[in-house]
């Protein structure tokens, strides 16, 4: 019921957002740029978040530990919610769904909503940036480019990105809260 209810709403909502999707993957069709947003997405996968998480230790010693820790379980909980999203909601990604959008890269999983890449890029970001805010710098531009990776590769729609970074700000928030 609600897989088909979801998906009623999804066709609309697809619709209206093919065009800028279409737009946006157009820069697909350049080598250099389809290279940089693999790049970005692939680092997105994990490795650019675990060598954040593994170095604020190293850098600031037990000051360090703590967002590290929060990060690690707050990423933990950020999986299972968007898999069962994604399990449930079952939202075609954009290249499928519309032949004029070709896949920059390869998908990790099936579903397209939410986006699991931006949601674990704000939440980490989030967790970092609260107890050391001179990493806003880097961290911030990462995050931003990690959420369009998935539009320009053809991967997500908008309120997918949209929809991840408000479930990773809000799993941030919720963990920053408790801690």
């Amino acid at each position: 019921m609600l897989a088909s209810r979801s998906a009623r709403l999804f066709q609309r909502v697809d619709a209206f957002e093919h065009r800028l999707c279409r737009s946006l993957n157009r820069a697909c069709h350049r080598a250099a740029v389809r290279n940089l947003f693999r790049v970005v997405s692939q680092l997105g996968d994990g490795v650019f978040w675990y060598l954040v998480m593994l170095l604020l230790p190293v850098r600031f010693g037990d000051a360090g530990l703590k967002p590290a820790l929060l990060m690690a379980m707050t990423g933990v909980v950020g999986v299972g919610v968007y898999k069962v999203l994604k399990q449930r909601l079952v939202r075609e990604r954009p290249y499928v769904t519309f032949a004029g959008i070709r896949a920059g890269s390869v998908p990790l999983d099936r579903y397209s909503f939410p986006s699991g890449h931006t949601l674990h890029a704000v939440s980490f970001t989030v967790i970092a940036v609260a107890f050391f805010p001179a990493l806003a710098w880097v961290l911030v531009p990462f995050a931003v480019l990690v959420a369009a990776s998935r539009v320009v590769l053809g991967l997500h729609y908008p309120s997918d990105v949209l929809a991840g970074a408000l479930i990773g700000s809000g799993l941030a928030l919720g963990t920053l809260a408790l801690a």
